[in-house]
C-alpha cells in the first residue's frame, strides 16, 4: 500500500468536492457547504496553490487541504499575512487511519517553506492540540469582535513571532459565500437525506463559547 501527497490538480477536483461533502454531510448542519467553498476558493486571490494538496491511497485521491491567506492586525494597525486552512477532509472510509494527521503535517512544512509563519484556524481542540495548536488567548489573538472564541486556535510555524502584543484576526472574504449558490451547486450531487445527528448540536455548543479573559 502507498500513499502520496502531492498538488491538486484540476481532475481532481469532483473528487475533492465529493470527499469535502462526504466527510462534512450533516456533520455541523443538516447537509454540508464545504464542498461548495472548495469549489469556488480556488479562483480566489488569497488562495494559496501551492499548499492545495489531495492525499492519494493506493493510487486514489482519499483527502485534501486547501490553504488562504488572512491577516492579524495589532494596536498600531501593523497588518501581518497568516494562513488559514480549510475545508480539509479525508474520505469517510479512510478516518481515524492518520491521514489527516499526515497531510496536515507535510502541508504545514510546506507553508514554512514558503515563508509563512502563523496559522489561524477555527476548530475543534481535540482535532488539533496533537497538531501543535493552542488556544487563542496564549497569543493574545482576538475575533474581530473582541471576543477569544474557544474554537479558534493558533500555531505558530516560528516560534514567538506573535511576540505577546494584542492581534486582531481577519479571514479572507474567500470564505464568504452565498448559500442559495451553494444549494444549487449542491444539487449536482447525487441526492442525500439531510437530517440532524448529535455533532451538530457539540458544533453550535462550541461555536458559540467564548475564553473568559
Amino acid at each position: 500500500m502507498t500513499t502520496t501527497i502531492r498538488p491538486e490538480q484540476p481532475s481532481d477536483y469532483r473528487q475533492v468536492e465529493t470527499i469535502h461533502r462526504n466527510a462534512f454531510w450533516n456533520l455541523y448542519v443538516p447537509g454540508a457547504d464545504e464542498h461548495y467553498l472548495a469549489h469556488i476558493i480556488r479562483d480566489h486571490s488569497d488562495f494559496v496553490p501551492e499548499l492545495d494538496l489531495v492525499l492519494e491511497h493506493n493510487a486514489q485521491v482519499i483527502g485534501n487541504i486547501m490553504y488562504t491567506k488572512a491577516k492579524l492586525i495589532d494596536e498600531a494597525v501593523v497588518e501581518k499575512t497568516i494562513l488559514t486552512f480549510g475545508p480539509v477532509a479525508i474520505d469517510p472510509a479512510f478516518q481515524r487511519q492518520g491521514f489527516g494527521k499526515q497531510l496536515m503535517e507535510v502541508s504545514m512544512k510546506r507553508a514554512a517553506e514558503l515563508g509563512y509563519d502563523t496559522i489561524v484556524i477555527f476548530g475543534d481542540p481535540d482535532n488539533y492540540v496533537e497538531r501543535g495548536f493552542k488556544s487563542c488567548q496564549k497569543f493574545n489573538v482576538w475575533a474581530a469582535d473582541n471576543t477569544q472564541p474557544t474554537a479558534m486556535l493558533v500555531k505558530e510555524l516560528e516560534p514567538n513571532v506573535l511576540d505577546g502584543r494584542k492581534w486582531t484576526y481577519h479571514e479572507s472574504p474567500a470564505m464568504s459565500y452565498d448559500k442559495e449558490a451553494a444549494e444549487q451547486f449542491d444539487a449536482t450531487f447525487p441526492a442525500k437525506t439531510k437530517d440532524y445527528q448529535a455533532s451538530q448540536e457539540a458544533f453550535y455548543i462550541l461555536s458559540h463559547s467564548v475564553l473568559k479573559s
